[in-house]
Order: C-alpha cells, then structure tokens, then sequence
C-alpha cells in the first residue's frame, strides 16, 4: 500500500507499507448465522472454535465434525473464503441461545458487546488449581513474545495472545487485530487438540486485559494472565473473584500484580 511519509513539517515522500488485513469473517452453526467478527485472516478454524467455546455454544471436540467455508450457488465466490460453517456432529446439540454477544463485533470489542455480565459470570466457574507464577519467570516473557511477534513486526498493527507453561516455555503465539479474536485462536487450537483446560499455564496479551480476556482466559481454565499494557476495573474485580492471577504492566522486569500472588 503506498502512503505519503512526512518528516517533519516540510520533507513528505511516497512509501510502500504493510498495513494489517482486516475483514470480517461470519461464523455459522449448522447453517444458522450466529456472529460477524472483524478479524485478520488465518487460524479461522481455531478463531471460530475458540468463540464458540467461550460463548458456551460447544464444549467437547467430538460435539464438532468438521468447519467448511460457504460456496454455495447463491453465495458469492468473492466472499465464501470469510463464511465458515460449524458442522456438528451427530447427535450434537447447541443452545444458541447461550450466545451473549451480539451478531455483529468489530475488531476491538469488549465487554461492551456482552448482552448480560450476569450470564458471563454464570457460565465460568472459578479456578480449581490457583497457582503461584514466579516473577522472574514473569519477568521474561515479553521478550520471548515480541520474538514471536512476526505480523506485529511487519505491520506494527497486530495484537498477540501467547500462551507459556509455568515455567516460561513458549508454547503457542496467535495474532489477529482483535485482542480477543488473537485469543480465541489460542483457544481454538487447545480445542482441536483437546487439551482444555489449560491448566498451569500463563497466558499473556500484548495489549490491555478488559472483562471479556479475562472471562475467555476462565472459560479455557487459564489460571494466569498477564498482560504488557493495563488492565481494567472490571477485569481486576472479575479475576479476584475467580482466583486468577492477574499481572499488569509487564515491561523491563517491573509489573503490577491486581489479583493472586507471585513467587520470588
């Protein structure tokens, strides 16, 4: 994409830039359309899984039987690469009613899109096994993130959720433009491997923590978030109430600790 470059207030020339792709990607169950999420395309299958799981709507992986993209007839081409169709197995069944987020999300939605809390705070119980990170190993993982971080280095507009066991070996990286869409492909991921709960891991985001991360994180049985940038209120309160570990401004061996404790 070429973009005009200013320097200063009187130097400007023409530049190629990567930009992020952003498109919107429709989620269907058995046909039935059930969200528009604006995403960055790749992981699609584990981005939809991953909403799915932590909307309430599919729990165990052999409730799935395949996800297909949409080219039928009346559909246009054009298009049938961002509509995938959840297939359920047989015998499977779905409350879509379960669904709290509204239809349409951008890629920066937050707890905003929720149509109840109290039906997100139903859903998730709190963590079985609390656990106790040590903040050395805390302390080292933005490093090994922003190593990972291939489309954030290229573009500069790209959010990641990785995802490290407790002793701070990089497992997973997932990036997308939407902080929870990059999470829900982490999800994802553990869902097609069924290897939900995530139990003594340590997920951490590159960006703010809101409400909706955290209660995503609950829902995959994640005990420890940490995140580079801040969290919010309601995500402080939310993971004090569910036993998480809550970790905040991750940056140069400093941080802040919102709820839980710290080893070391």
């Amino acid at each position: 994409m070429t973009v005009t470059r200013a320097v200063g207030t009187e130097r400007s020339s023409a530049h190629e830039d990567i930009v992020a792709v952003e498109e919107p990607l429709e989620i269907r169950v058995a046909g039935k359309s059930v969200a528009v999420v604006m995403r960055t395309p790749g992981h699609d299958r584990e981005l939809a899984a991953g909403f799915l799981v932590t909307e309430g709507i599919v729990r165990h992986r052999d409730e799935v039987l395949d996800m297909v993209r949409c080219a039928a007839a009346q559909e246009n081409p054009a298009t049938a690469e961002n509509i995938l169709d959840v297939l359920l197995a047989p015998g499977a069944t779905v409350d879509l009613a379960r669904l709290t987020r509204h239809v349409f999300t951008s890629s920066s939605c937050g707890i905003c899109s929720k149509a109840s809390i109290d039906a997100v705070r139903a859903q998730c119980a709190p963590i079985a096994r609390p656990v106790v990170p040590r903040r050395g190993v805390l302390a080292a993982l933005p490093a090994k993130l922003r190593a990972a971080q291939a489309g954030f280095a290229a573009t500069g507009g790209l959010h990641a959720s990785a995802l490290f066991t407790l002793g701070g070996e990089l497992e997973l990286v997932r990036e997308d433009v939407g902080r929870h869409n990059a999470l829900d492909k982490v999800i994802g991921h553990a869902f097609f491997a069924e290897r939900l709960p995530l139990a003594e891991r340590i997920l951490l985001v590159s960006g703010r923590v809101s409400f909706e991360l955290m209660q995503k994180a609950l829902v995959a049985g994640i005990p420890c978030v940490a995140a580079i940038s801040a969290p919010t209120s309601a995500a402080v309160e939310f993971a004090r109430a569910s036993g998480q570990v809550l970790v905040g401004f991750l940056r140069d061996e400093r941080m802040n600790v919102y709820a839980g404790t710290l080893a070391g």
